[in-house]
């Protein structure tokens, strides 16, 4: 399999930044990191070794940038301003940066996104959906978290509120909603075994959320026997990417 490392200047982040790149051809598929925020993680976890017959067909390329989330959703020293301070940097880095390079490296201008995630790498891939759905036009989330204010010690103000989506995707009217409903399509994945507490929760009451607006989604809630680990997103993601990759 083709890999590529590369370190994409950031503006908006300040730095160089981590990029693993996977295929030789095909749609672009943007991986966001777990909490860990590492750019190899995917691969370090095995998901492209489940994921080889759909990148040796030429169905996809995945993009894997690092992700500063320790300094967002996982750092409980800083204030929430700063932390949202942060998130903004990465997206700009998202939006600026790695977006524009990747169009230029698939020689596809107008390449629609496609992006997963497992864990908070799901909440990641969510957001930008949410927030960027002509960019971002598919996207699968795996055991995500979209009430962020669980993350954040409760504690919420306007800036949090538009990286929280249970508090504002049920608010979406008008124009912004119909944004949604044109150009995206969310997958929501999550098992009901070990250690998805919480993301189990919020991955039904979001998936009810998206069904009530009329976005369009799925919600796909695996059993008891599945668990928040790299084996059942390995599998989950086998069966959803073909689909959404066509």
């Amino acid at each position: 399999m083709q890999s590529r490392h590369l370190m994409l200047e950031s503006p908006a982040m300040g730095r160089k930044v981590h990029l693993w790149c996977y295929g030789h051809y095909g749609p672009p598929v943007i991986v966001f990191p777990s909490a860990a925020g590492f750019a190899h993680e995917w691969d370090r976890q095995g998901m492209f070794e489940v994921l080889g017959p759909l990148i040796a067909a030429g169905r996809a390329k995945f993009y894997c940038p690092e992700s500063n989330v320790s300094q967002v959703w996982t750092d409980n020293t800083s204030t929430i301003a700063a932390r949202m301070q942060r998130h903004r940097a990465y997206e700009g880095f998202v939006l600026d940066t790695l977006v524009p390079f990747i169009r230029e490296d698939c020689r596809w201008p107008a390449a629609p996104m496609t992006a997963v995630g497992c864990s908070l790498g799901g909440t990641y891939a969510a957001l930008f959906a949410l927030k960027y759905p002509e960019t971002f036009r598919q996207v699968l989330c795996m055991s995500g978290r979209y009430l962020t204010t669980e993350l954040t010690g409760r504690h919420n103000d306007s800036d949090l509120y538009f990286n929280n989506p249970l508090a504002f995707v049920p608010g979406l009217h008008g124009e912004p909603l119909e944004r949604l409903k044109r150009n995206t399509h969310i997958t929501l994945v999550c098992g009901r075994g070990a250690y998805e507490e919480g993301c189990i929760e919020e991955t039904i009451a979001l998936g009810q959320v998206l069904e009530d607006k009329g976005i369009p989604s799925r919600t796909d809630i695996w059993g008891r026997e599945s668990r928040h680990d790299w084996d059942w997103w390995q599998r989950q993601a086998v069966v959803h990417l073909p689909r959404l990759l066509g």
